[in-house]
């Protein structure tokens, strides 16, 4: 498991957007970055700055992906037929901790991983504790019995400012299988992602 070194709403600061739709976001109060210049630092962007913070924002909307797992995934995508900013898309939402994050098994990505890593969550009836694991259409994931009682699970179904997608088919208020991989236009991202500029960026 990555170990997450910011606190996550400096991201949101520091991007300027609430990049997880979270109504709890200081960015709802302030737009501007976080430190006593942060007003000030509204200079105009070179290119590298631009795709850099596409990077950031794709990479730390998964909850911080480490940047060896992040750049793997690019490398992936890149080998696969098709565009390689859909693939890199695509591979992200098939992570076992993006897809608990879906379904509204837990409030964040950063506590979904928690329950991955803590062993409540099962694919095909087995118990998987890794977090970054690639989800197949047509698995089952299922939230274990200890977690279904837990406050913080009760706390994220209960979540209005989210909605299960098409891809992420409900059986129950504890089961669900990942039917598809989906495009960048089917993901419900808060914030508009740009991974076109993350192809370039690592394409330099």
């Amino acid at each position: 498991m990555s170990k997450r070194n910011s606190a996550k709403y400096k991201l949101d600061r520091r991007m300027g957007e609430n990049i997880w739709g979270r109504p709890k976001s200081p960015v709802n109060r302030r737009e501007y970055g976080p430190g006593q210049h942060g007003q000030r630092r509204k200079g105009k962007m070179s290119d590298f700055g631009i795709q850099l913070r596409a990077k950031q924002k794709l990479k730390g909307y998964y909850g911080e992906v480490t940047e060896k797992q992040f750049k793997k995934a690019y490398f992936e995508a890149a080998r696969m037929k098709g565009d390689t900013g859909q693939n890199l898309i695509g591979l992200l939402e098939r992570r076992l901790d993006a897809l608990v994050y879906r379904a509204k098994f837990a409030p964040t990505i950063f506590s979904a991983r928690q329950l991955v890593s803590h062993g409540h969550i099962y694919v095909n009836g087995v118990k998987c504790n890794i977090a970054s694991r690639l989800v197949k259409p047509g698995d089952e994931i299922t939230l274990g019995k200890k977690a279904q009682e837990m406050a913080l699970v009760m706390e994220a179904q209960s979540l209005a400012e989210r909605d299960i997608p098409d891809y992420v088919a409900v059986d129950g208020a504890a089961k669900v299988t990942f039917t598809r991989v989906p495009s960048l236009d089917e993901v419900p991202y808060p914030v508009k992602m740009e991974p076109n500029l993350v192809v370039e960026f690592y394409s330099r």
